[in-house]
């Protein structure tokens, strides 16, 4: 038998979000049933001056059997980011693509000082 094959244009995004991670993937679950999507959630920790935690990457990319173009990608990855900012208890994220780096904040500091494009 012969497999099929498909293509789909290279468009990787990534969720960086400090949390636990068996609740980052109830509210990963949740949303990809709600929307009919799929991504991956990897453990990691973060180290950063004065301190570390942990939390997860979540992965999406343009999956070929499903083809979508990149800002669809992106407007997924957003909206999965502020669920898991809530549902983590967290007050910030970064989404990372190949062509832009968004850092969603609700730090209170950060809003009086960060501007917004």
């Amino acid at each position: 038998m012969t497999p099929h094959r498909a293509e789909a244009p290279s468009y990787p995004v990534s969720i960086f979000v400090a949390g636990n991670v068996w609740e980052a993937e109830t509210i990963c679950r949740d949303y990809c049933d709600a929307v009919g999507f799929c991504v991956t959630v990897t453990e990691t920790n973060y180290c950063y001056t004065d301190g570390e935690e942990a939390g997860v990457i979540v992965g999406l990319i343009n999956y070929p059997r499903f083809p979508a173009e990149p800002a669809a990608i992106l407007v997924k990855a957003e909206a999965l980011a502020l669920r898991l900012i809530e549902g983590l208890h967290q007050q910030s994220a970064t989404v990372q693509a190949p062509d832009r780096t968004l850092w969603i904040s609700f730090r209170e500091a950060d809003l009086a000082s960060t501007p917004s494009h």
